[in-house]
């Protein structure tokens, strides 16, 4: 047993050094990509600036190059002229090519011209669309080691590639470097990107992108933490002339603390809290998020509304609806304390019965309780008969409110009360 494992042991060695030999051939040739560098800016020399030339050649060079191996490589080149050093910087000696994103024009125009070359290219090698991504991702890391107007120039193409589909708003997680953030380059880069973006589409189809990202909701991480509000964000990109990205991004926020609103609400009424302590963190809420007193009460009544499981009997609803409402009317009045607020409750109201067909005759004894329990005043009901109701069930509505608004009109101070022979 001895002698055969020392027959072994020289053999070890030689064997294993033979197959690590071999290996390190395939790396080296793996990454060596001097050679197709120099093919492409040779390619590209011949070219010159004609970017429809530069589109052809780099079709008909798929096909006798490697492109799949040497994606970053290839596309080094396109955007800065040559292979990038980690950090953003071209490697000294390197040959180099003017015929490349960094070396053009600063223009929105030549920028659209140079998203077709890309856009040809991936769409001809389907294979390079995620080395393009990672390509991009990468860019976007080294913004510190580039011009400001190089980072202009990629700004607006990065724009345009998402704007027309070649580029997936994912890249956009590289800008949430922290150093980037810091040093403010994030944001502006964000600026050249998204005006070019939006100048190609529009704030609409910039949100869907976005949305199917779950980016929609992380613009504010351009900033840093202690910057990281509605307001800054708001001065920064409205200056920059981007009032709709502003725009967007507070409406998104509001959307957010309404969602959470409505949500903690729902908790709190289940638990059955005190109206007292659900209408100051309300409040409270209302102030932090700016959100409207009209706002409010249609959550409120939403949330209201949700927490029952509904009679499926008309006959039975509307004594069921009353019995409940009646007990949630304080937290309603609370916030009705303006016309606005009443007539959006009162839409709501009608909106909600005529959705919920169980619920269309409940409708007059609904606003009837809450006159009664002065949740809804006299002017914003009558408004509501004259011209502000919806077109949805009208005629019924209106036809059941008839006596009680003509009550409403007629009434005197110490007449009888219809409202409690209606209630």
């Amino acid at each position: 047993r001895v002698s055969f494992m020392n027959n072994q042991k020289p053999q070890k060695p030689t064997l294993s050094g033979q197959r690590f030999k071999t290996r390190k051939r395939d790396e080296k040739e793996r990454f060596d990509p001097t050679q197709f560098q120099d093919c492409i800016i040779q390619g590209l020399s011949e070219t010159g600036s004609d970017l429809e030339a530069v589109a052809k050649f780099l079709d008909a060079s798929g096909a006798k190059l490697d492109y799949r191996r040497y994606a970053e490589t290839l596309f080094d080149i396109l955007v800065a002229g040559g292979m990038l050093a980690p950090g953003g910087t071209l490697a000294d000696d390197m040959t180099r090519t003017n015929v490349c994103v960094f070396a053009a024009q600063e223009d929105l125009e030549t920028m659209q011209a140079f998203a077709q070359v890309f856009n040809k290219l991936i769409r001809r090698y389907k294979y390079l669309e995620k080395g393009f991504e990672d390509e991009v991702k990468k860019l976007l890391l080294f913004l510190k080691g580039f011009s400001e107007s190089e980072r202009n120039k990629l700004a607006m193409l990065t724009g345009i590639l998402l704007a027309n589909g070649t580029l997936n708003a994912s890249i956009l997680n590289s800008l949430y470097n922290e150093n980037l953030v810091k040093e403010g380059v994030s944001a502006a880069f964000a600026v050249k990107l998204f005006k070019s973006w939006i100048n190609e589409k529009d704030i609409n189809a910039v949100a869907v992108s976005l949305r199917k990202v779950n980016m929609d909701n992380r613009l504010m991480e351009l900033f840093p933490a202690n910057k990281q509000s509605v307001e800054h964000f708001s001065k920064y990109f409205t200056e920059a002339g981007l009032k709709e990205l502003s725009e967007y991004v507070r409406n998104q926020q509001s959307i957010g603390a309404r969602k959470e609103l409505q949500k903690e609400l729902q908790e709190q009424m289940s638990r059955g809290d005190p109206f007292k302590e659900i209408i100051l963190y309300v409040k409270e809420e209302m102030k932090k998020n700016n959100i409207s007193e009209q706002t409010v009460v249609t959550i409120i009544w939403s949330s209201v509304m949700s927490t029952v499981e509904w009679n499926k009997k008309e006959e039975l609803v509307a004594e069921q609806a009353i019995k409940h409402l009646k007990q949630y009317s304080p937290l309603l009045a609370a916030f009705t304390t303006q016309g606005q607020s009443e007539l959006t409750l009162l839409l709501k109201i009608q909106e909600y019965c005529y959705d919920n067909i169980h619920f269309m005759k409940a409708f007059q004894k609904i606003v009837v309780l809450f006159y009664k329990a002065e949740v809804l005043s006299e002017e914003p009901i009558l408004k509501w008969y004259k011209d502000a109701h919806l077109a949805k069930g009208k005629s019924v509505f209106l036809e059941q409110m008839k006596k009680f608004v003509e009550w409403l009109k007629n009434a005197e101070e110490g007449t009888s009360s219809f409202a409690h022979k209606l209630g």
